[in-house]
């Protein structure tokens, strides 16, 4: 797959872009796998992906993305997994959130801001937290299942 570089300001504009749903579908929150879920910007010129991603076996591991223009990771939130190490050598534990970095695209992480993530033992408050730190104001419909 190719890559797309962004400049950070271009990156920066695409991750405070207002995103909305794209219909009313009814997405599953995932007890395990993955979903993904087409997003637009307000003014209907960019397209987002939201990427809701359980393991399998451990059910508090998990990752919620944020991408653009299909590729491009722009926010991405580990939880649950292994301490990242960034390309400077220094170890983030998790979760952790990664925000793209121009010349770096998603490889850099940092430990998660507690005033954007209340509640980092709650996987489904985290995913809530995630969209609005997304600046997703029109979020899917996600139901919750009974994990």
């Amino acid at each position: 797959m190719s890559e797309i570089n962004l400049s950070q300001s271009e990156a920066d504009a695409l991750i405070q872009m207002e995103k909305h749903k794209v219909d009313n579908r009814k997405w599953s929150f995932p007890s395990n796998g993955i979903v993904t879920i087409p997003l637009i910007s307000a003014n209907k010129r960019e397209d987002f992906i939201l990427d809701i991603r359980r393991a399998r076996i451990d059910m508090l591991k998990g990752t919620y993305q944020n991408r653009a223009r299909q590729i491009v990771t722009l926010v991405r939130l580990d939880f649950g997994a292994k301490p990242h190490r960034n390309p400077d050598g220094n170890m983030v534990t998790s979760p952790h959130i990664h925000i793209y970095r121009e010349g770096f695209g998603h490889k850099w992480a940092e430990p998660i801001n507690k005033n954007h993530f209340s509640k980092t033992n709650d996987i489904w408050q985290m995913l809530q937290d995630f969209m609005k730190f997304c600046n997703i104001t029109k979020p899917p419909v996600i139901e919750r299942g009974l994990f």
